[in-house]
């Protein structure tokens, strides 16, 4: 191996020590782009890579994937311009009949989704969109729950895919359609968080339609040689600005052809407040 190479090594390691360590610790860290700098896509993944197969190591297991940065008003929220992916694990679900804890997030933001449940593998072919829409089994409203180990959210493009495209969590709603019965395209989204502004958008904001969202996926998910399978659940990107979920705060979403879904946050803590 070359010295620039032990190098990178090196930095992409660090960075990955650093964002286990802020998780763990429950203490949010300097942006990981001093070690990587702040374009590096590969480098950045690769760190994804280390942190997210050391929680596979310490029993994590894999349900789906995510993809981000989605929605134009939240690449401006952020300063970047374009998608990222990210891993998500079972004890990231939450019950919407229950509050979310606050224990073991950090700065938590929501925003509204269609998560597609995959009823066939996406690991061959062209994955065209025809191939695409077909091993979709059911839809359903989402709220992700996004997260950032990275102190006051100060990322850029490569401090968010380290980060596991800022994954904290996910809530899934009840009501399922097929895409027979709705056309993600068109949905309208509405929002309402406590305390905030509504947050409004459509499909159509998602990288031009979902179900391309979940093409761009699937495609980049077999580059990296781990395809998008059947039973994952797809958290397929925002439809309109995230929001901040402050202890006790309430978040109501709407999808047209789709359904609702309301969740809770929990109060904060002695500790927190």
């Amino acid at each position: 191996m070359t010295d620039s190479l032990l190098v990178l090594d090196a930095s992409v390691q660090a960075a990955a020590d650093r964002l286990v360590t802020a998780a763990t610790a429950g203490v949010p860290c300097p942006p990981v782009r001093d070690l990587i700098g702040a374009t590096d896509v590969a480098a950045a993944y690769a760190v994804q890579e280390r942190v997210n197969r050391a929680r596979i190591a310490a029993g994590a297991h894999v349900v789906g994937r995510k993809i981000g940065l989605t929605s134009p008003a939240v690449q401006a929220q952020l300063g970047v311009d374009q998608p990222d992916l990210g891993v998500l694990f079972a004890d990231m679900a939450y019950d919407a009949a229950v509050p979310v804890p606050l224990a073991g997030l950090l700065q938590p933001k929501v925003e509204a989704e269609i998560a597609f449940v995959l009823g066939a593998d996406l690991a061959d072919g062209p994955l065209g969109l025809e191939q695409i829409t077909a091993a979709v089994d059911h839809a359903v409203v989402a709220i992700e729950i996004c997260d950032s180990r990275i102190a006051g959210w100060d990322i850029r493009l490569a401090d968010t895919v380290a980060d596991n495209a800022s994954a904290g969590g996910y809530v899934l709603g009840s009501e399922r359609r097929t895409l027979a019965e709705f056309t993600p395209r068109d949905t309208v989204m509405r929002m309402k968080v406590t305390g905030e502004e509504d947050s409004t958008g459509t499909g159509a904001d998602c990288l031009g339609d979902p179900l391309l969202a979940l093409q761009w996926l699937a495609r980049q998910a077999l580059a990296f040689g781990d395809p998008l399978r059947a039973g994952q659940v797809i958290l397929s990107g925002a439809l309109g600005p995230m929001r901040p979920a402050r202890p006790g705060a309430l978040v109501d979403v709407r999808v047209s052809g789709l359904g609702t879904l309301s969740i809770s946050f929990g109060a904060a803590t002695a500790e927190e407040s």
